[in-house]
């Protein structure tokens, strides 16, 4: 199942390259490159199916990152790229996916809300503060009532 395959790193002067061992390792019915350092190079593709696996009711992440050899917080890591859009998910048969819905916030001002704005009427070193909901009625008298006070 595993192909050793060297090759040449051409960084390096002509003649003097570095023979590294590479090999493919089968998972998932795909063929992945793994590096000298056991660094694998996970296709999209691959990587889109082994985050739909997770979304199978009774499967974990864990058990999916056990079943292929890697850390569980990097296969969290590409399903949060799948939930920004950033990679793609197949459909897998029993896979639950829950739809978002974005709801409009109501705009009914409750009862108890306090208002928005108050109106301030300000004569001399007297400040009166009255409620935005203070009529225009209420607030013409109080400023007549001031003005004859002066």
């Amino acid at each position: 199942m595993l192909e050793s395959i060297p090759i040449v790193d051409l960084g390096m002067e002509e003649g003097l390259g570095v023979h590294r061992s590479l090999h493919m390792e089968s998972i998932c019915g795909y063929e992945i490159l793994v590096g000298p350092a056991g660094k694998r190079h996970w296709p999209d593709e691959v990587k889109g199916q082994l985050v739909a696996e997770t979304y199978v009711p009774g499967v974990t992440v864990n058990e999916v990152a056990r079943r292929v050899g890697m850390k569980p917080n990097h296969l969290s890591s590409w399903r949060r790229l799948a939930r920004e859009g950033k990679l793609v998910v197949p459909d897998l048969p029993g896979a639950k996916f829950v739809p978002a819905v974005l709801e409009p916030t109501p705009t009914s001002v409750e009862e108890d809300a306090k208002p928005l704005a108050a109106v301030e009427i300000i004569h001399g070193g007297t400040t009166i503060r009255l409620d935005a909901s203070a009529s225009p009625d209420r607030i013409a008298g109080i400023v007549r009532a001031l003005e004859r006070g002066s």
